[in-house]
């Protein structure tokens, strides 16, 4: 490493052979070389990173300093009609270094290659590399596009289109978008590692461009799901979830499915799962008024307008639930003052856990009823044409099922097809929480195609939206839900690429379990008797035929076992109990036996001393 901060022997250009005097630690073997090369080299290469030689070490330099400019247009080369001189060119963009008040440094105390150019016209490029300062030529032909679009066409991103002074590379926006998904980094702390890459000694001193790393980041956004989802733009996209993924493997009629088939099968039965999650948080905007939304109910979460609208015209009543005290009902009506969203209320798919597009809602309060039905309804909505199954996973649908369809029915923003049979379930981490008769009821064990899962998958997703949702508590209203919706798509094409390897893993794991399972169903079926058999499959046909309409039939279910009496009863047995001579054997007449004997005892005691130890025959 020491070796390294050195300059080869001797310092010479290892191009022509002249003094050398800069090199290019991103380059390989960072070759050292003269001014001339140094520029000629790095055209191709504007955003690499230069060292200059002091005679004692390598200090940091700049490429605007060898006077390398940027051409735009004519594919990066000099426009035909360039001028010689373009240092003598003011810049009416050009913006100081920004400092705060009471700085102590002096200006000249700052690194040259920290500062901007002088009485020339050079752009704000930030890179992964660092903030640099390049000196631009635009093209100024006859039939020259605009000067954005030049910038677009160099991979540049321009923060604004009105006296645009700094641009983003489409690499660090994609690096960021990286960080962000895969490691929860927030713009603040991103452009602070920008930062001290720039300079690891004065990391201050860097042009502050953090405000517009999230403008731009949040365009950029967009722009990248309207490419993946293959828009042109987003004026002929529609509301309802047009830049989002869904699951590839669940049951969709005209996708993966043919409409010939019997979709009434249990088979080709969706399976949902519905939770809140209080770690999305979003605090009060200082100015709600400068939301701009771009991809409002374009993804995951529900279009805004439509959603404040029925939540305005839909009253929360609160119902005491008859199962045990559930968080998600004693606390639906809490309120935080300082929080403008308490959370947000998600459907996902059970099977294979990809959030279900435009179900995804915020609490205003506490996990109310109607937001989740605002969230079921549209998941029940999507791409479900002649599919009349449904088994829907919910930790309190031992009370949220008594009510769903008479809320839907009450109000005109919502629809559930009445044709469409909705099983309740529990997840198996859950059901052991609720009353005993919840189990027989609502355990997946007992659901009719809803396959070996224990309907938790959801808490997983969580796990890794909380990552990136601590960042988004204080941003604006769309900038937190398109972040999410970016995330959350994230999310589903993980499970989409891998799905062959999740769902090969599962085969090879169910049979193992039928086997085993096939194993112990026959030793229990040769016990019983035929007669028996019949009796238990015809209970059981009549019993899932009723559970959609009347959950307590699914009783049967539960094992019926003769409990033991307990010591108190055996006690009041043996109390009441007694032989032919009439003598009782019971606890209590024990104690009495007892207590007559110890009175007895008491007695002779006092008698004893009362004679003394020698006593008379009279006595």
């Amino acid at each position: 490493l020491l070796d390294l901060e050195a300059p080869p022997l001797p310092h010479i250009c290892k191009t022509c052979g002249k003094d050398g005097v800069y090199r290019c630690p991103d380059c390989m073997h960072q070759p050292l070389l003269c001014t001339d090369c140094c520029h000629s080299m790095h055209a191709a290469h504007p955003f690499h990173r230069i060292q200059q030689w002091t005679g004692d070490f390598f200090k940091d330099s700049a490429l605007h300093m060898t006077g390398l400019l940027l051409h735009l247009g004519h594919d990066g080369a000099p426009r035909p009609s360039a001028s010689a001189n373009v240092q003598a060119t003011t810049n009416e963009h050009t913006q100081p270094v920004r400092m705060d008040e009471g700085e102590w440094e002096d200006i000249d105390y700052i690194p040259l290659h920290l500062r901007p150019p002088v009485g020339s016209k050079y752009l704000t490029v930030i890179n992964v590399t660092e903030v640099h300062f390049m000196l631009v030529q635009a093209c100024q032909c006859v039939n020259a596009e605009s000067y954005h679009m030049q910038l677009f066409h160099a991979k540049l991103y321009p923060s604004t289109f009105e006296r645009l002074s700094t641009a983003f590379t489409f690499l660090v926006l994609d690096d960021f978008l990286r960080d962000n998904v895969e490691c929860g980094t927030s713009g603040m702390n991103y452009y602070s590692k920008l930062c001290q890459v720039t300079s690891s000694v004065f990391p201050h001193l860097v042009a502050d461009q953090y405000w517009e790393l999230l403008q731009v980041a949040q365009q950029w956004h967009l722009l990248k799901l309207l490419k993946w989802s293959g828009f042109q733009d987003n004026k002929n996209g529609s509301t309802k979830g047009d830049l989002a993924l869904f699951c590839v493997a669940c049951p969709q009629p005209r996708i993966n499915l043919s409409l010939q088939a019997n979709l009434d099968h249990w088979r080709y039965t969706r399976t949902v799962v519905m939770d809140g999650n209080f770690k999305a948080e979003h605090m009060h905007e200082w100015r709600p008024d400068d939301q701009v939304w771009l991809m409002d109910g374009c993804s995951f979460m529900v279009g805004n307008l439509q959603y404040r609208e029925y939540i305005e015209a839909t009253p929360h009543i609160t119902e005491k639930s008859a199962c045990n005290n559930h968080k998600a009902i004693s606390q639906a009506s809490a309120s935080h003052g300082k929080l403008n969203s308490t959370g947000v209320g998600a459907t996902a798919c059970t099977q294979h856990g990809c959030f279900y597009l435009h179900s995804v809602v915020d609490f205003q309060k506490g996990e109310r009823q109607l937001n989740m039905d605002y969230s079921l309804c549209n998941a029940l909505s999507y791409n479900m044409n002649s599919i009349q199954n449904v088994i829907c996973f919910y930790d309190i649908n031992c009370t949220y099922m008594k009510n769903l369809q008479k809320w839907v029915d009450k109000t005109m923003l919502l629809e559930i097809s009445p044709s469409l049979r909705i099983m309740a379930g529990i997840g198996m981490w859950h059901v052991h929480r609720h009353k005993k008769e919840c189990y027989a009821r609502y355990s997946p064990l007992f659901i009719n195609g809803s396959g070996w899962v224990d309907s938790e998958i959801i808490e997983t997703l969580w796990s890794t939206l909380n990552i990136v949702s601590t960042s988004t508590h204080s941003m604006t209203l769309p900038h937190h839900q398109e972040l999410l919706d970016f995330q959350m798509n994230d999310s589903n094409f993980m499970k989409m690429i891998w799905m062959i390897s999740s769902l090969s893993w599962k085969v090879k794991a169910a049979w193992e379990a039928v086997s085993l399972a096939r194993e112990s169903f026959e030793r229990l079926n040769q016990a019983v008797p035929s007669s028996q058999q019949k009796n238990w499959q015809r209970e059981e046909e009549a019993t899932l035929n009723e559970c959609i309409r009347d959950p307590s039939v699914m009783d049967i279910f539960e094992i019926q076992l003769t409990k033991a009496p307990t010591v108190h009863g055996v006690e009041l047995h043996l109390l009441q109990t007694s032989t032919s001579n009439g003598m009782h054997h019971g606890a209590a007449s024990w104690l009495t036996h007892g207590l007559v004997i110890e009175e007895a005892e008491i007695a002779l005691a006092i008698n004893q001393k009362a004679i003394g130890p020698n006593p008379s025959d009279l006595k």
